[in-house]
């Protein structure tokens, strides 16, 4: 008993390298970073393993929640139109996060939608931070899975609510400190931050074609837009036209 009381203050202290970073975890309407808009942020200040602050947001995006993404996360387009604009919720979220490392399971993922988006409104992020998901590939190969409500059913990490940003935030943090403690002694250099990156795709403008079809849905269903259509991408416009239709349906020839 003694000599396993000290291992695990062994291992407490050696993590103690990352006093302090953000746990953060994103709910979103799709997978892609660019097209695809943020429903929910959530995130916690974690300190010595501690929880020292929170932020959670839902994010109105103006756009449909999936009813696929709803059957997962539970996020109504209620909740998501109850948010803050995309623009105040990311604005604030950095804020929030100040200098601090990003910690998440599957980082790079939520790192693509912040950069998009912190682009989008004409700033830059740079940030370091520690996948969780990186780790267990690492440390866990022999595992079938390694999602991250997986990996608490393994490690036995209760989660309270699944695909909800702010808990799957804290599920995460939690995952990172018992991994820690378990094999941080083995490779401590795998449980250091490391530099996020993303490269923004350039988007396609407007087509020709889509600019016809848009102007020609919007005159038939005699609806005003609040946007430029010549200044859309691509897949804003496609997006756009989608929108018109399931709301207005097709033109009636």
């Amino acid at each position: 008993m003694m000599q396993s009381c000290r291992r695990q203050r062994q291992g407490k202290e050696k993590l103690q390298m990352i006093k302090e970073y953000i746990a953060v975890d994103l709910e979103t309407t799709g997978l892609n970073p660019v097209s695809d808009a943020i429903l929910e942020i959530g995130a916690a200040r974690i300190r010595d393993g501690e929880v020292t602050d929170t932020f959670e947001t839902f994010v109105n995006s103006g756009v449909k929640v999936p009813a696929n993404i709803t059957a997962l996360t539970g996020i109504t387009q209620e909740m998501a139109d109850s948010g803050m604009p995309c623009k105040r919720a990311v604005e604030e979220f950095l804020r929030f996060c100040g200098g601090l490392d990003l910690l998440g399971h599957n980082l790079p993922f939520d790192f693509s939608f912040l950069k998009c988006k912190t682009a989008a409104m004409g700033l830059s992020l740079e940030k370091s931070g520690i996948d969780t998901l990186k780790i267990s590939r690492k440390f866990l190969p022999h595992l079938d899975s390694r999602s991250l409500e997986s990996l608490c059913t393994f490690f036995e990490i209760p989660q309270e609510k699944k695909h909800r940003a702010g808990f799957d935030a804290m599920a995460a943090s939690r995952l990172y400190l018992e991994m820690g403690r378990r094999y941080e002694r083995l490779e401590p250099e795998a449980f250091l931050p490391v530099p996020l990156i993303y490269r923004i795709k350039k988007e396609s403008s407007i087509t020709n074609s889509q600019k016809r079809y848009l102007l020609d849905l919007v005159k038939y269903h005699r609806i005003e837009l609040n946007a430029s259509v010549d200044g859309m991408t691509k897949s804003e416009a496609s997006k756009m036209i989608d929108r018109i239709i399931s709301k207005y349906g097709k033109i009636k020839r």
